[in-house]
């Protein structure tokens, strides 16, 4: 696989070219990513159509779950989205937290800085603010958010150490995250492993689930609660891709599962000495 540096361009180039197409070219692509079956658009998104705020605009049909829909916004509450996208769940968290909230989108991707920025001009929403940053190291000051929401995210990102750490130190002490991403039960096959569309169609950056809750524990969260969980099936005109007849075959008697969860936790009254955040 290739270095961290070298996987974050794979991610910007890729979702560059997903903010420049609609939504129907993007429904036929794995996760947005190009060239994949329907299908998986199908099983790892998740309807928003009916949400509060929902906006077609900034709905470009990426994601695996609704992670505003369980991230218990209040009104007048300061939300990030990580990975923001077009803005979708920052319109939608926008309409938890009202006019007195505020909601900023984090992304380093140019194209769909400029997209959100124009759905949000549009919308005449003065309190949904887009930057520009990598969620590693996030343009925002600690101890600036009552809930941080992201969607299908955190599986881009080599270091999701540094995502998580990064999430404790913006969220306000007793405030929580909710966050979609896609978890893996068992190994991939190697060929998948190391296909860059692959890793940028969000399947294989995911990590083991366990690894993924230990190190939400590890960074010093609290009340760590799976909100929802469903297993993805990757059709085979994909697989077929990379896998042979019985390299399919043998994958799907492995035991193996991809899974999309949405999680919950939050930073604790007292925090580790040195942490920073008391």
């Amino acid at each position: 696989m290739s270095t961290e540096q070298e996987l974050k361009e794979i991610v910007r180039q890729k979702y560059s070219e997903i903010a420049l197409q609609d939504k129907e070219s993007n429904m036929s692509s794995c996760c947005g990513s190009g060239g994949c079956s329907t299908e998986v658009y199908n099983i790892m998104s998740e309807d928003y159509s009916k949400m509060e705020g929902y906006n077609p605009d900034a709905d470009l049909g990426l994601g695996c779950g609704l992670p505003t829909q369980f991230a218990m916004i209040k009104p007048g509450d300061v939300v990030i989205d990580l990975g923001s996208g077009a803005g979708n769940d920052c319109f939608i968290a926008r309409s938890q937290a009202g006019s007195a909230g505020k909601v900023i989108g984090i992304d380093f991707t140019d194209a769909m800085i400029d997209k959100a920025r124009a759905n949000a001009e549009k919308l005449g929403f003065n309190n949904v603010e887009f930057r520009y940053g990598d969620i590693e190291k996030m343009p925002v000051t600690a101890n600036a958010a009552d809930v941080v929401v992201s969607n299908c995210v955190l599986n881009l990102v080599p270091n999701k150490r540094n995502v998580i750490k990064e999430i404790f130190r913006v969220l306000k002490t007793n405030g929580h995250f909710s966050i979609s991403d896609i978890v893996l039960v068992g190994l991939l096959p190697e060929k998948i492993q190391k296909a860059a569309e692959m890793y940028a169609g969000c399947v294989s950056g995911a990590i083991q689930k366990d690894e993924y809750l230990n190190l939400i524990k590890e960074a010093g969260f609290e009340a760590l609660t799976i909100q929802k969980e469903k297993q993805i099936i990757v059709p085979d005109d994909i697989l077929c891709t990379y896998l042979s007849a019985q390299e399919i075959a043998d994958f799907k008697n492995s035991g193996t599962g991809i899974y999309s969860i949405t999680v919950f936790a939050r930073k604790p009254n007292c925090c580790t000495p040195g942490s920073g955040c008391c």
